[in-house]
């Protein structure tokens, strides 16, 4: 059987690749008896990592039967189980499904239906997560806990009784899927986007490249963000050069454990957003502890406020690195090296600029009907290459929106100038970025609109100094309603995660509306700006 039956979107390749999962293998062989990942206080050599992920591998064959194309669905926080379950799907050749484990229970339900997972692993904090994916019409067959639960067999036990098990790689060819990489579109619901072998082979590559040339297993790597999405791809990219993986054992994000890390390991790189960065440098331990041996702090997800990218120059020295993606091309579209980040203002510094072409990448800023655009000229960012996803799983009205004469639209709009470095003016969608999470309006704005009492809504995102940007709401109540703040918002704790709940509500009489009729965020945002409520939330 094909491996590729699951969905008939997807053909194989004849191009045979090697499965993700020999990273490991490469790196325990040279350095069987040295630190491959940090857990708190606990540590793992390369051979114990690997033997690890052989016994789990196992264990999903043999107990829970699953094999090249079955996808896995994982809700977990950073830990090293999360980790070692990454791998052992690679080395069956089935697909690691990671979710944001800030999703509320019903959103994770949506993925594990979405991407048809036939199994879960999930912390055991999280059981409303496992009940609400048991209730759907097609669950998954079985659950996997990590830690002790009362609904599944506990992965550490598993992982034991497995020990010592040799499980061999899956072949797999170049366009086989490895990972469903959740992102979201104007719409907000989310997709599956794909990722290979092949390409994710070349995204490690081009990390190691361009991001981080001249890694090696002398470097360590700390981990600062969630392994399910960028932080995952960067880890990745240690693993491949024999890098050693710090995991810090606080469940919640510890700016004086980071950089006691970072000098206990001699820690020299890192993923991150802006909004951790700022957060780094402006906590009193960052003059704490030793940092010296940092080399390159990688971040990306949403633009640098120019002086806080200042700050950490003088503060941190010549090692930011800033990349510009999207899920779908696994941050592979541009790179702003560390030799490209300077403290003046001049135009040679090209301020706002998020870097030029990754290798092996070719951007492209079009109109509307495809024509290529001259520099300076602004249009929709639009990229190909071998980063570029194979498509979005079983979803073929969204991929025939996001491709068009081979070119995969971003969805984001800006301008290359005359030396092809890029800028990025704004986005072609609503779509808002805070603390590095993609927030979709149109999702939110349904679930305000459940309140009984409303009539109308947008929700728009602004510039906030903390987070680059935070949501605001703008409500229409019906006539004769009375709707307050606080019930907008105890509605929304209910339905929607944390992150994506507007930091302000506002209300209005009448939603300002265009000539055809329709709600535009422009004049919305146009309406508070003339009544002074966008720029007193704005300086809040």
């Amino acid at each position: 059987m094909s491996a590729f039956d699951f969905d008939p979107d997807f053909g194989p390749s004849s191009v045979k690749v090697a499965n993700l999962a020999h990273f490991v293998t490469r790196a325990a062989r040279r350095q069987r008896d040295k630190p491959a990942f940090v857990f708190g206080e606990a540590v793992w050599t390369w051979s114990e990592f690997e033997t690890r992920i052989d016994a789990m591998a196992q264990a999903l064959r043999d107990r829970f039967d699953i094999a090249k194309g079955d996808r896995v669905l994982v809700q977990s926080q950073n830990c090293n189980q999360m980790f070692e379950s990454m791998f052992a799907c690679f080395r069956l050749g089935a697909v690691w499904v990671p979710t944001n484990f800030r999703q509320t229970p019903d959103e994770v339900a949506y993925l594990a239906e979405a991407s048809g997972a036939k199994g879960m692993i999930c912390g055991a904090e999280f059981p409303d997560h496992v009940a609400a994916c048991l209730a759907l019409a097609t669950p998954p067959q079985f659950v996997i806990s990590i830690g002790g639960s009362d609904f599944g067999e506990e992965y550490d036990d598993l992982v034991s009784a497995h020990l010592g098990a040799r499980v061999p790689d899956a072949p797999v060819e170049r366009d086989h899927p490895c990972w469903f990489f959740f992102t979201s579109g104007t719409t907000g619901r989310p997709k599956a986007a794909v990722l290979t072998h092949g390409q994710m082979s070349y995204v490690v590559t081009n990390h190691l490249c361009d991001l981080m040339p001249g890694l090696t297993e002398h470097d360590r790597s700390i981990v600062v963000a969630p392994l399910s999405h960028g932080a995952g791809v960067h880890q990745l990219t240690q693993v491949a050069a024999g890098v050693a993986t710090i995991l810090p054992g606080s469940p919640n994000f510890d700016v004086a454990e980071v950089w006691r890390l970072v000098e206990r390991w001699r820690v020299s790189t890192m993923f991150t957003v802006p909004t951790i960065v700022k957060r780094l440098i402006e906590h009193p331990a960052v003059d704490e502890f030793d940092r010296s041996s940092m080399r390159y702090i990688i971040y990306a997800g949403a633009p640098m406020y120019r002086e806080d990218q200042k700050r950490a120059l003088v503060k941190l020295g010549p090692v930011l690195v800033q990349y510009y993606g999207l899920g779908e091309v696994t941050g592979n579209i541009t790179c702003l090296p560390a030799h490209a980040h300077t403290l003046g203002d001049t135009p040679a510094a090209r301020p706002g600029t998020c870097g030029y072409e990754r290798t092996g990448m070719e951007v492209s800023i079009q109109a509307d009907d495809g024509t290529i655009l001259a520099p300076g000229e602004t249009g929709e960012i639009c990229v190909i290459g071998p980063g570029v996803f194979a498509g979005y799983y079983r979803n073929p009205e969204a991929n025939a929106k996001a491709f068009r004469n081979g070119w995969f639209r971003t969805g984001d709009l800006g301008h290359l100038d005359e030396e092809g470095y890029l800028f990025i003016t704004g986005r072609a969608s609503d779509m808002y970025i805070s603390g590095g999470s993609n927030i979709y309006p149109r999702e939110i704005e349904e679930k305000i609109l459940l309140h009984p009492g409303l009539s109308e809504v947008a929700v728009l995102g602004i510039p906030d100094p903390q987070w680059g940007e935070v949501g605001i709401a703008v409500c229409v109540a019906k006539p004769g309603a009375n709707v307050s703040e606080d019930e907008i918002a105890a509605l929304l704790a209910a339905k929607v995660s944390r992150y994506k709940i507007p930091k302000q509500i506002f209300f209005l009489e009448e939603m300002p509306k265009s000539a055809y009729g329709k709600i535009t965020k422009k004049l919305v945002r146009e309406t508070l700006e003339a009544r002074g409520l966008l720029r007193l939330s704005e300086e809040a």
